[in-house]
């Protein structure tokens, strides 16, 4: 997914993770589906690299996981929650997740061909993207697909947690996100908040809607001038 951005050219070490049940990773195999138990095997690969510091940048279901990681491993300083947010799911959203799930069980291909392009704010604008992450998402099992539904629908709210730790997160939103409304943002995160990005343009996908090179500095600028 983030392919198409010139990381390449970016000064720091890049380190891209399929999650569990995403890409060349195996899924996880647990009654009890949750953000933390992913968390968990993204920091084993951490500790693999004997990473002393790292930030992370966590798109969508990718942010919840990188508050995880910020709430129990010390050597994760700054995070960017892109297209993502902090609060848990509300009953009704728990109960969608469930019927998502169950979706992905008997009709997978029917689910993705609805659900993707619905990610962004011009679709027909997306075309090359959407058949693309497409054809990506199809390779996932649907019991993977199904345990990450289920884990975003169990996650915990890290509101408090946010407003402690404000400083070291940045969130990077765009306005036509269908899935988060930029005023659910409030009152810990302000229109005027220096750790606030908003792309005006962009639907929840905003490292594929937006200019490359304008988006990429604003992704890495935070991390840079840490590093």
């Amino acid at each position: 997914m983030w392919e198409h951005l010139a990381l390449e050219t970016l000064s720091v070490q890049c380190i891209l993770i399929d999650l569990p049940g995403h890409g060349k990773s195996p899924g996880i195999k647990d009654a009890n589906p949750s953000i933390e138990a992913i968390a968990i095997k993204v920091k084993e690969i951490i500790d693999h690299l004997k990473l002393e510091l790292y930030h992370v940048i966590g798109h969508s279901m990718g942010g919840y996981v990188a508050l995880e990681l910020k709430a129990f491993d010390l050597r994760c300083h700054k995070i960017t929650l892109l297209n993502s947010n902090y609060w848990a799911d509300s009953l009704q959203r728990k109960k969608d997740r469930l019927r998502v799930a169950e979706i992905i069980f008997k009709a997978k291909d029917f689910f993705l061909a609805e659900a993707i392009p619905r990610l962004f704010s011009n679709a027909k604008n997306h075309k090359k993207e959407i058949s693309f992450l497409i054809n990506e998402a199809s390779k996932m099992l649907k019991e993977d697909m199904a345990y990450s539904a289920l884990a975003m629908g169990n996650r915990k709210d890290f509101s408090s947690f946010v407003l402690k730790n404000k400083p070291d997160i940045v969130l990077i939103h765009g306005a036509l996100d269908h899935l988060v409304n930029t005023s659910d943002f409030e009152p810990i995160f302000l229109s005027d908040d220096p750790n606030f990005y908003l792309f005006p343009k962009a639907g929840h996908m905003c490292h594929a809607e937006c200019e490359n090179t304008t988006f990429l500095t604003t992704l890495m600028s935070p991390h840079v001038q840490q590093t």
